[in-house]
């Protein structure tokens, strides 16, 4: 059984030819806040970032893998694991789907289950985080179906477009209430 691949989209590692994906992504400022990005990254900047993609999860905290569509190997976004910390077993993720017609396919879904899955089966995970702002409700929806649980939230905590948000802390912890 592989972990990183479904019915709908396969994960992968980063490719130097996501060079062209990663700085639409990351030049992208209605992500910025929730990425805490200020300033827009130049692709020479992302270039060596791509070089140096295959460093370990243990080494550098982070892992991003690219969101594939099975049929066509169209890539259709990104999925990364954050702020790992092997000594407390758990890790934060994050998912971004590129186009608004690849949004609502199940693709997101489906890779947030093979993320997950790879986290406990692989890092020996024992809970994965995720923080989403209040006013993102199809977020919101899609880490509640896959089992996350909100457990807190954090009061006027990003700061974006002249005025403060809050963010729901959601946590997905196996053989608790919630489960994957």
């Amino acid at each position: 059984m592989t972990t990183l691949k479904g019915t709908k989209i396969f994960l992968r590692a980063l490719e130097p030819s996501d060079l062209d994906f990663l700085y639409i992504l990351e030049n992208d400022e209605s992500l910025w806040e929730v990425s805490n990005t200020t300033i827009p990254y130049s692709k020479y900047i992302l270039k060596q970032y791509l070089e140096n993609s295959h460093r370990d999860i243990f080494d550098v905290k982070q892992l991003r893998l690219v969101i594939c569509e099975n049929e066509s190997k169209t890539v259709v976004g990104f999925i990364d694991l954050f702020d790992f910390e092997p000594k407390h077993s758990r890790v934060g993720i994050g998912i971004a789907i590129f186009s608004e017609e690849n949004k609502r396919k199940g693709f997101a879904s489906e890779a947030l289950k093979l993320t997950c899955n790879y986290a406990f089966t692989h890092l020996n995970i024992h809970q994965i985080f995720a923080g989403i702002t209040t006013e993102n409700h199809s977020s919101i929806q899609l880490f509640e179906k896959a089992g996350f649980e909100r457990t807190g939230i954090k009061k006027d905590w990003i700061f974006s477009k002249g005025r403060y948000k809050s963010e729901y802390l959601y946590q997905l912890i196996p053989n608790s209430k919630s489960q994957i």
